[in-house]
């Protein structure tokens, strides 16, 4: 036992965060995490990323800043050390803790190397794989692309891929199951004397949908919930309109909308599955109760909602921006176990770390620890929630120009060197183009109880009256019985703007040379 507690974090990728058992999704199962929520945690309903898409949300809730404050608007944009830019697990490092990093990045320049971040940078070898008595299974997200069809065709742009089977009928062990499998060893294994991290950011649910036996069968078809959908497309974002236009599902019947989220719900059930592993061990190993455990994801999934899938950079439905976000303290951090419905935001994750682990973090951030709504359910916490994306014109460094390349269409070639990289044609196609629009105009979201605004730079912005339309499907931004409420949040955001706008640095500067 060490006199700070131990840290898991376990970082499932665009899991939405309606889909738990125990906030009453009627056909998912995450039995794990709905038993960890009854005794030992809290899970927050209203628990919002500050970005939608994977590294700027990862660049927030591992630093406590919001996107705009260093410019993380883009996939290719990290956090770099030799700018000033730390992050949780850095810190954590730096302060006596030995941590363990297993499975994908999206967070740290790769060119830099991961030795300033973290003890072990774990990648299964071939000898891991004997141990473990499996063959090492292609990546779920990669391979045979053959399941896409033509292009042209209506399965092309879907990410919906099915049932995974292993080529030798064996057992199905991807790049999850061996990062699964490598954090279970360390588990069994480290025997040292520092307070241990151990990150584990998981590839699923992330698309293309599919999963293996059982889980792809688990969840009923019949549970499946009604999709929702606009009744008019005249005032929504063009990256929307563009995307709907080019992934080419109009036509798909709601059968095959169910199989697809059937699919995803499948997908979920095997992170909680995973995620039981990772407890059990720490029970086994004595660690259970010395630890803090942290379940979240760095956003959602449209999972057919408005007849689209995978995601965008610059819309905030809740299906994209809401995730899972679950807390269990260490033991002596009171905590009152069950669902929370405050507005929660992904970065007080990294204040209540520092705050469980008594760690001054040495730079300013804008989260706000947690642990006060842990131990009381009725504590006040935060009156609004803020998520943010998209480019200015002429921001070519922020149109993700990396991924696609300029002139290629929604059918035509990438640059990307992995066969999947087309499958983001639709969106990265539209985030290229500037004129006579900019469908990826930069936009900002602030969200109350009550209502969602979305600031657009070059489009129509949106309000939404979360209590009579909880599925964002109606825009009354211009309906004069809305105009005191967009007003109220307008100026909400500019507060908001002006509190986070920047960060100075803790240690001064010499005005003049040393004599």
């Amino acid at each position: 036992m060490t006199d700070r507690p131990h840290i898991v974090i376990f970082n499932p990728d665009q899991w939405r965060g309606d889909t738990l058992g125990h906030l009453g999704h009627p056909a998912v199962r995450t039995p794990h995490l709905d038993s960890l929520v009854a005794t030992d945690a809290v899970s927050f309903r209203h628990a919002f990323s500050q970005a939608t898409v994977c590294t700027p949300s990862r660049c927030s809730f591992m630093t406590g800043w919001y996107p705009h404050v260093r410019g993380h608007r883009t996939m290719h944009r990290m956090l770099h050390p030799g700018l000033g830019e730390t992050n949780l697990l850095k810190v954590l490092r730096e302060h006596g803790y030995f941590v363990w990093w297993g499975g994908k990045n999206d967070l740290v320049p790769g060119q830099l190397g991961f030795e300033a971040h973290c003890d072990v940078h774990f990648r299964a070898t071939e000898a891991d794989y004997r141990r473990w008595q499996v063959t090492r299974g292609e990546s779920s997200h990669s391979g045979d692309l053959a399941w896409r069809g033509e292009p042209g065709g209506d399965n092309f742009f879907s990410f919906f891929k099915g049932r995974l089977e292993a080529p030798d009928g064996g057992r199905w062990f991807d790049g999850d199951w061996a990062m699964v499998q490598g954090a279970l060893d360390f588990l069994e294994r480290y025997d040292g004397e520092q307070p241990l991290c151990l990150y584990l950011p998981m590839l699923y649910p992330h698309p293309p949908y599919c999963v293996e036996e059982p889980w792809y069968s688990l969840t009923s078809r019949e549970a499946v919930p009604e999709r929702h959908l606009y009744g008019t497309w005249d005032d929504k974002p063009g990256l929307l309109k563009g995307i709907r236009d080019t992934q080419g599902l109009t036509g798909w019947t709601e059968d095959r909308w169910r199989e697809l989220r059937a699919t995803y719900y499948g997908m979920c059930a095997r992170v909680d599955h995973q995620f039981g592993l990772v407890i059990e061990a720490l029970r086994d190993t004595g660690r259970y109760d010395d630890t803090a455990v942290f379940v979240f994801s760095d956003h959602g999934d449209f999972t057919g909602d408005y007849g689209l899938v995978e995601k965008t950079q610059n819309t905030f439905q809740d299906v994209l921006c809401r995730v899972p976000f679950v807390v269990k303290p260490p033991a002596g951090a009171p905590c009152a176990a069950g669902v929370r419905d405050q507005l929660v935001e992904l970065v007080d994750f990294p204040a209540t770390v520092y705050d469980f682990a008594g760690i001054d973090c040495g730079y300013w951030h804008f989260g706000r620890s947690l642990a006060t709504l842990l131990e009381d359910p009725g504590a006040e916490h935060r009156d609004a929630v803020f998520c943010e994306g998209g480019r200015l014109r002429g921001e070519a460094q922020a149109s993700e120009r990396e991924s696609v390349g300029a002139g290629d269409g929604p059918d035509g070639p990438s640059r990307k060197r992995t066969p999947a990289g087309t499958l983001y044609s639709p969106r990265i196609h539209l985030q290229l183009q500037e004129r006579p629009r900019l469908p990826h105009t930069k936009a900002a979201m602030c969200r109350t109880q009550h209502f969602k605004y979305v600031r657009r730079a070059y489009e129509t912005d949106e309000l939404y009256d979360l209590a009579a339309d909880p599925g964002e499907t109606r825009n009354v931004i211009d309906d004069p019985a809305y105009r005191d409420a967009a007003l109220a949040l307008k100026d909400r955001m500019l507060a908001w703007y002006m509190e986070t706008c920047d960060v100075v640095p803790g240690e001064p500067d010499a005005r003049n040379f040393a004599v």
